[in-house]
């Protein structure tokens, strides 16, 4: 008779839980609707983490980390996701990999990532992250390939923007990337200075307001004519 009542009484609770359960997945799926719909960031957070508790699915880690990503905390989005190279990733966890890794000043885990993103569908702004990265890591020979990738299927119109300066500013893609184009050709050879300046006098052709050009020119300008400088270099 006892094991009876037990039996019971634990059918009982898994009902329970298991109502339970459904009532507050769904009560969490309309809040989160309402959150994303309001532009609530930590309302939708507060959402997402919740379903993740209560049944938790690839697809939602993803979204996570993604809106974590979005929002500057990419501590907290790689967290949800990890930082492994896995091939069975969705371009949006890979994305998220990528910007995060970047944002913390991880170079060589976020050139993983990136080239990933640039295996499955090859483009001119994925090409310059890469370039970017691979000047960072001292491969100026596979940054160079990438830039001239991009110079060639770069269209008008395309942009990219910088954050150097307190406020946030965009340029053309393709100046962005003459740009590298000659911060490589300077570390390539350090003393054909002139092509380098070359190079990013083309960048501010198109974008006379680059500011980071500007920069770089300045300081190229000023290793050409303090050669003792240079040497040290």
């Amino acid at each position: 008779m006892k094991t009876r009542i037990a039996i019971f009484l634990f059918t009982v609770s898994l009902f329970s839980y298991g109502q339970n359960n459904s009532e507050l997945k769904t009560h969490y799926e309309s809040f989160y609707k309402e959150m994303k719909a309001q532009g609530d960031i930590n309302g939708v957070i507060n959402a997402l983490t919740h379903l993740i508790v209560i049944q938790p699915t690839q697809q939602r880690r993803d979204t996570l980390a993604f809106v974590y990503a979005n929002n500057n905390q990419h501590m907290q989005a790689l967290n949800t996701i990890g930082i492994e190279k896995n091939a069975s990733d969705s371009d949006l966890a890979v994305q998220v990999k990528a910007i995060s890794l970047k944002a913390l000043n991880q170079p060589k885990r976020a050139l993983e990532q990136f080239e990933v993103l640039y295996q499955r569908s090859p483009n001119a702004y994925l090409a310059y992250e890469l370039a970017d990265l691979k000047i960072q890591t001292g491969d100026n020979t596979g940054a160079m390939t990438n830039i001239e990738f991009a110079l060639g299927v770069v269209q008008e119109g395309m942009t990219y923007a910088f954050y150097e300066r307190q406020q946030p500013y965009e340029v053309s893609l393709k100046a962005a990337l003459l740009h590298l184009k000659g911060l490589v050709q300077y570390n390539t050879d350090h003393t054909n200075i002139d092509a380098a300046i070359a190079s990013i006098d083309e960048a501010l052709t198109l974008d006379p307001n680059f500011n980071l050009a500007s920069l770089s020119k300045q300081a190229l300008e000023s290793r050409k004519n303090n050669p003792e400088e240079e040497k040290k270099n």
